[in-house]
């Protein structure tokens, strides 16, 4: 898989989780297309123990998809709570 996420799966993802037609950068997908990628590099590392360079990448991906979701749980609890529930990100 490329480092970046395939431009239909991204596309899919956009319209999933958009908020109006020509939403592209809410949290909300930019939160989708994070957590897309992180179990991407989650996968990556089962086969590549040591590959620590991309393990850096992959904390600061994690580090800013929670930035987001901390965002929206103090801006909208309403949208956090429907994205943690269309994700299965958070117990």
């Amino acid at each position: 898989m490329d480092a970046v996420l395939a431009t239909e799966k991204k596309t899919d993802l956009i319209k999933r989780f958009r908020t109006h037609d020509t939403d592209t950068g809410s949290p909300e997908v930019q939160i989708a297309i994070l957590s897309e990628r992180i179990s991407d590099l989650t996968e990556h590392f089962k086969a590549h123990k040591k590959d620590h360079a991309s393990r850096r990448g992959l904390l600061m991906l994690v580090s800013k998809r929670r930035r987001l979701l901390d965002y929206l749980k103090t801006h909208d609890t309403d949208r956090y709570r429907d994205v943690i529930g269309k994700l299965g990100i958070r117990k």
